[in-house]
């Protein structure tokens, strides 16, 4: 695994004590997570209450019905957004669906932020995407992301999120702090999308292909970190949070195996089928390019004036398969 940056690998929260000795006579934020059920929302609250629970108050309002209109935002320092579709099979959606992710990932998230800024919320947190920059590289090819590298959705999904990446950032002035995450995949104990599908083949499959990719991940507890830092501080500006080392799609396969006590191998002498399968039109070479394809930041842009990457990958697939 290739190390990005920084001391990882704590196997337990005593670094946090440091944390909250070096924000001292900071007063309580009060957090408002705008969207109910979120798997990012929920561990955040949970995380704040376990690890820092002088900092943070945190509510939570439902999205999906118009009352939360009504909902008064004068009450908080930071909105924190998560309402959002995600997870598109953009191979076979139609116009009305299209025009739903914008809806909800777009055209919400930039009325929240109006009404955030409104009311007198001094900080408004986005989720954006690692997507915003377009699809993985494909089997054997590269893709470094550097702070230079435009944005470049390739498809709806994309879109969605990079108008409403935009348009909350419109908002910013000396009173309205705007925060922009754009993270690689998450995972973490009960996370959706494909790690679930990766740890599924992990325990069942005798032999796995040994492609030498890199991609970026960020496990759950880095980012509940990184959130916590960055609301407490108010900071702004754009963010591209991430592991302190680059995931290998057999390195983390083997590790969850070797986690549920499941025996498999893996060789490069099935990569030929990977390859073939990356030049098959349609959803096979899409789920090869997924699973083995190319994707990361540059690691200078994961580096800030505060310590979030505090588990490192192998304790994150204990911890997530435990």
């Amino acid at each position: 695994m290739r190390k990005i940056s920084g001391d990882v690998g704590f196997e337990d929260n005593r670094h946090l004590e440091h944390f909250h000795k070096d924000i001292s006579e900071k007063n309580e934020k009060r957090v408002l997570i705008t969207g109910a059920g979120s798997y990012i929302g929920e561990s955040f609250e949970a995380y704040a209450r376990e690890h820092y629970p002088a900092d943070f108050t945190v509510d939570t309002v439902d999205m999906q019905y118009p009352n939360w209109r009504k909902k008064d935002f004068s009450a908080y320092d930071v909105v924190f957004h998560v309402a959002g579709i995600a997870h598109a099979d953009i191979g076979n959606v139609d116009e009305a669906t299209k025009k739903k992710y914008y809806a909800v990932n777009t055209h919400l998230a930039i009325e929240t932020a109006k009404k955030a800024k409104s009311e007198g919320v001094k900080q408004f947190v986005f989720m954006s995407s690692i997507i915003v920059y377009g699809d993985s590289a494909p089997y054997g090819k590269k893709k470094r992301i550097t702070k230079d590298t435009e944005p470049s959705p390739a498809n709806f999904y994309g879109d969605s999120k990079w108008q409403a990446d935009k348009g909350v950032r419109e908002l910013i002035d000396d009173k309205f702090t705007v925060t922009v995450l754009r993270p690689p995949m998450i995972y973490g104990k009960g996370s959706k999308g494909n790690y679930p599908a990766l740890a599924k083949m992990a325990r069942k499959l005798p032999i796995f292909p040994d492609v030498n990719n890199e991609r970026s991940m960020l496990y759950i507890e880095n980012l509940c970190e990184f959130l916590c830092q960055v609301m407490i501080r108010n900071a702004g500006g754009v963010y591209w949070p991430q592991n302190a080392e680059y995931s290998r799609t057999s390195k983390v396969v083997q590790m969850i195996a070797e986690v549920g006590g499941h025996r498999i191998s893996v060789s490069r002498g099935f990569n030929w089928a990977v390859g073939l399968a990356s030049h098959i039109p349609g959803k096979i070479s899409s789920l090869a390019d997924k699973a083995f394809g190319n994707m990361t930041y540059d690691p200078s842009m994961s580096i800030y004036d505060f310590q979030y990457q505090i588990i490192d990958l192998k304790e994150s697939i204990k911890r997530t398969e435990g």
